[in-house]
């Protein structure tokens, strides 16, 4: 999506309304983007309004998405909808060139009057979603032998065997262990003298 912002530069009016529809364009093959596992039942709603105030200007715009995603512990199909905000400074490409590196994040660069806000609203929904998403904040996943869903009831899987290389660590957890329960069990001499 692309703004016509050249009436707002030129002062013809303060205040431009923004309202529309952005279609998010997932790339399963990149998985450096953490948009791969998520699906989007809807387009990123955006609505907001970019403010020109004596040749400053603004931008504030809320967003919302409908989204399915999979649970981080059981795998099940977690839905929901997702909002969030962004605000920027709108500045023209002269300008941006005298900003100092550590503020470029927080502008948003005009050229020949028009705003692109494709990739800057898609990388911010990317930024603003949780890293993992839960069905419930005390599920209890799957069981790591046989892969039942143990939000549905127990498994039949015996004691879990513990990994050969942990061994030494549970004896020693064992002997300190036993070793408490004899300092417990041992009767203390000073209270036999009171």
């Amino acid at each position: 999506m692309k703004l016509d912002l050249r009436a707002l530069l030129a002062g013809e009016y303060r205040t431009l309304p923004v309202q529309f529809d952005l279609v998010i364009e997932q790339d399963t093959k990149n998985h450096f983007t953490g948009l791969t596992d998520i699906r989007f039942d809807t387009p990123l709603s955006v609505s907001g309004t970019i403010t020109n105030t004596a040749g400053y200007i603004r931008m504030s715009l809320s967003l919302s998405i409908d989204y399915t995603a999979l649970c981080a512990r059981c795998l099940e199909d977690v839905s929901g909808s997702f909002s969030f905000d962004v605000e920027r400074t709108v500045v023209t490409a002269k300008m941006a060139e005298d900003m100092t590196e550590d503020r470029i994040d927080e502008l948003v660069v005009v050229e020949d009057g028009f705003l692109a806000l494709d990739e800057l609203l898609t990388e911010c929904l990317e930024l603003s979603l949780p890293f993992r998403f839960l069905c419930k904040e005390d599920c209890l996943g799957l069981c790591d032998r046989c892969g039942k869903n143990l939000n549905e009831g127990p498994c039949n899987c015996k004691k879990k065997e513990i990994d050969p290389r942990m061994e030494p660590l549970r004896r020693l957890l064992d002997e300190m262990k036993a070793e408490e329960e004899k300092e417990d069990a041992t009767p203390d001499p000073q209270d036999e003298n009171n």
